[in-house]
């Protein structure tokens, strides 16, 4: 069973995985990074070695975790000589098929989550998706994933992908949202603390109804008069009248075979 690991990264991912699985009863051996500070900063969290020379990265412990930025994967790997050692990247969108050069037992250890290094989070609710070159290795992933999560599941590349996709919609796209409407008050001295209870209720409907049934707003309803008041308030900000009139449109061509429909 996977009792020690090399973590390679010091990011955010990095950060709370680490810490999750020494949390765990897990070992982490050693955390590389290609800053010498972040490497240390973390090591000293996770009470490990450190260090930033490809050349000293531990090569003994059960696994090695690559956990850093999905362009670096390639490079990290042709310095180290990791083809007898479990070894796993945690990207979303890169195949496990890359680390088939660089290791005989190779996979995906990927938590769908955002993460940041001063925020913990829950990874009991996490779902971890996992792929494995071999049967031995994913049951040995799976052990590991128990530690953490019940929320598990087998996901191939092509899946997982997809899976990053609608991660990068339901995630990235929607708080960058929050910014533009956070700068679009502020220009009128409103706090952005107001739409925090609407934020709440509409990301706990999904939990009870599907993103198409907790769909409301005059996009759905094809209102018109109020999306061109909207649109109108928007002129001196093309950009944000360009976002609003392409998302309302695409609204309103989910739902326009939909009854009339009023919020």
């Amino acid at each position: 069973m996977i009792r020690s690991i090399t973590l390679i990264g010091a990011g955010n991912l990095a950060t709370q995985l680490g810490k999750v699985l020494v949390k765990a009863g897990l070992e982490i051996v050693q955390v590389y990074s290609r800053t010498e500070q972040s490497a240390k900063e973390l090591a000293l969290l996770l009470n490990a070695d450190f260090t930033n020379n490809t050349n000293e990265i531990n090569l003994t412990s059960d696994l090695i975790i690559i956990a850093i930025k999905d362009g670096a994967i390639t490079n990290i790997l042709t310095q180290i000589d990791c083809k007898n050692t479990f070894i796993v990247h945690t990207a979303g969108s890169i195949p496990m098929s890359l680390l088939s050069n660089f290791s005989t037992q190779y996979g995906v250890f990927y938590p769908l989550q955002t993460f940041s290094k001063s925020r913990d989070v829950d990874f009991y609710e996490i779902p971890l998706c996992l792929e494995a070159s071999s049967p031995e290795l994913l049951e040995e992933l799976k052990k590991l994933a128990g530690l953490i999560s019940r929320n598990i599941h087998v996901i191939d590349s092509v899946q997982r992908e997809t899976l990053h996709v609608s991660a990068v919609f339901a995630n990235n796209f929607v708080n960058h949202l929050y910014l533009l409407s956070d700068q679009l008050l502020a220009m009128q001295g409103i706090s952005f603390d107001l739409l925090k209870p609407l934020i709440k209720e509409t990301a706990a409907k999904v939990e009870e109804l599907s993103p198409y049934d907790a769909q409301t707003g005059p996009a759905k309803r094809f209102d018109e008069t109020i999306i061109n008041k909207h649109i109108k308030l928007l002129d001196k900000q093309p950009e944000l009248r360009k976002i609003y009139s392409f998302v309302s449109e695409s609204i309103f061509q989910a739902h326009k075979k939909s009854d009339n429909d009023i919020l």
